[in-house]
């Protein structure tokens, strides 16, 4: 990795060096893992201290797997982390957190790359997979892998660059005040996307002003030259005007022949540098636009479900022409795009059609989401589980969210100890609704129907009486914040019938 030696690491993480193999301090590392089952040789292992897991207590393992170096807390020399003595280099930190961090900041600086940073309360990751599919039509793009996009991921994603990447595409995601700010001064971002401003995270942020402050601590450490790429349907980005003498570039999709008008005439009130019009549904098969540019035209398929995959279009479109790409080649990577697990991503089972979109949730991305189920075909099965990091007014914004449920589905399961308020919010609907505690509850009755439904019936014998919860070719949503382990509740979805 460029100029990432021994000696150059110490440095930039304020630590101290010992060499075990003397004439080793200018041998740069092939990788930085902290996860020990991920050693390869050369490698640098950051020994982290968690909950649960000490990552000192694997420095031995590390060792003999080739780890070029270790950065760990303390001094081995006769530590009980090392019972048979020393047998690699390591590096002494205050604080491997910290000098993961500092690390990152130093390697990114070394790198000749230009930094797309994300963010947004509500699409940070589909818009960063359509901006990453976008650009590898021109560019060796490399991009934030899983959820890798906190104070710990960030630096993790940075780690994975090397110098034959001409773009990078960060996602960044916050939950506090002074976050972005730490999180921007690594990655450096020249260029800066924002999705949209939600109720995210407001048991810390307060309301949308915070999260807004929040998120906006990103401009604090961009290139100054570089573009600003803001939602300009978003009622709080919008009112953005100037970031330190550049103005954003704002685009959105016109939902109305009135905004389109509006828009292509230039007398709308909040001008849209770069909108969609002729919005046409294909169901959860895509969405089909024409896209204005101040380069041009095109039309184009989203093959993504959901009209707010639009809008991810559009970002990326912004992106592709600041960076200078033409429109054959940015239309061509909208086509391309696929989707990811855990965000609306559909899963054909003999069964059901299912909408995996369990990663996370807020009000908002579950009103998107319910917006998207009614593309489907056949019966719609929503399943929605608790939202957290609320704050106050959770109840309130889970009740809001069974409000908007109501007579929108055919079938509404609610799940979780909070969702119970979506449930007493909708329950008085014309659909039917069902509440369950568990997550397990929840999967044991799905199971238990399953195994009726597949046993040879005797008439003599009236099957147990089950909810009924779910019936074949139905379309069913699945939705709530990661914490929930919605995932186990996809896998009972996608077993074969009993």
């Amino acid at each position: 990795m460029k100029e990432l030696t021994l000696k150059n690491i110490a440095k930039a993480c304020g630590g101290e060096l010992h060499l075990y193999n003397k004439g080793q301090e200018k041998t740069e590392v092939t990788g930085v893992v902290i996860d020990s089952r991920k050693i390869e040789p050369g490698n640098l292992f950051v020994a982290t201290r968690g909950e649960r897991v000490d990552g000192h207590s694997f420095i031995p393992q590390v060792w003999e797997a080739g780890a070029l170096c270790v950065i760990c807390e303390e001094d081995l020399a006769g530590s009980a982390f090392v019972p048979d003595g020393i047998k690699g280099n390591y590096i002494v930190v205050n604080s491997s957190f910290q000098a993961l961090k500092d690390l990152a900041k130093f390697y990114r600086s070394v790198l000749r790359i230009t930094v797309v940073g994300i963010t947004g309360s509500v699409g940070k990751t589909s818009t960063k997979e359509m901006v990453a599919t976008v650009l590898s039509k021109q560019f060796r793009v490399q991009k934030t892998q899983g959820n890798f996009n906190n104070e710990v991921g960030l630096p993790l994603s940075i780690f994975s660059l090397r110098e034959e990447h001409e773009v990078a595409v960060l996602e960044m995601g916050i939950s506090d005040f002074g976050e972005m700010t730490r999180l921007s001064d690594i990655a450096k971002p020249d260029h800066v996307v924002i999705t949209n401003i939600g109720p995210c995270h407001l048991e810390f942020l307060g309301d949308l002003d915070g999260v807004l402050r929040a998120k906006t601590e990103i401009f604090q450490n961009r290139n100054p030259k570089g573009a600003v790429i803001l939602n300009g349907k978003d009622e709080k980005l919008r009112t953005i005007t100037d970031v330190n003498g550049t103005r954003p570039v704002f685009f959105g999709s016109c939902l109305s022949d009135e905004e389109k008008l509006a828009q292509k005439s230039g007398t709308a009130q909040h001008p849209l540098d770069i909108f969609a019009t002729d919005i046409v549904s294909f169901g959860l098969e895509g969405t089909g636009c024409m896209v204005h540019t101040p380069n041009g035209d095109f039309p184009v398929r989203v093959p993504l479900p959901g009209i707010h995959m639009v809008d991810n279009a559009l970002a990326a479109t912004a992106v592709g022409l600041t960076l200078g790409m033409d429109l054959y080649a940015i239309r061509d990577g909208i086509s391309a795009v696929e989707g990811l697990s855990g965000r609306s991503h559909l899963i054909h089972t003999q069964d059901y059609l299912l909408v995996d979109d369990c990663y996370n949730a807020n009000p908002k991305a579950m009103q998107a989401a319910i917006d998207l189920l009614q593309n489907a075909q056949g019966r719609k099965v929503a399943i929605l589980g608790d939202m957290f990091e609320l704050g106050e007014g959770s109840e309130e914004m889970h009740a809001s969210v069974g409000e908007y449920a109501k007579n929108k589905v055919d079938v509404l399961i609610c799940c979780g100890k909070l969702s119970k308020h979506m449930y007493e919010a909708a329950k008085d609907g014309e659909q039917k609704t069902f509440w369950f505690e568990t997550r397990e509850e929840l999967i044991e009755e799905i199971r238990r129907e399953r195994q009726i439904e597949a046993a040879p019936i005797d008439w003599s014998k009236a099957p147990e009486k089950t909810l009924g919860l779910l019936q074949e070719d139905d379309t069913v949503l699945i939705k709530a914040s990661h914490g929930m382990g919605f995932d186990q509740l996809l896998d009972a979805l996608t077993e074969k019938t009993l």
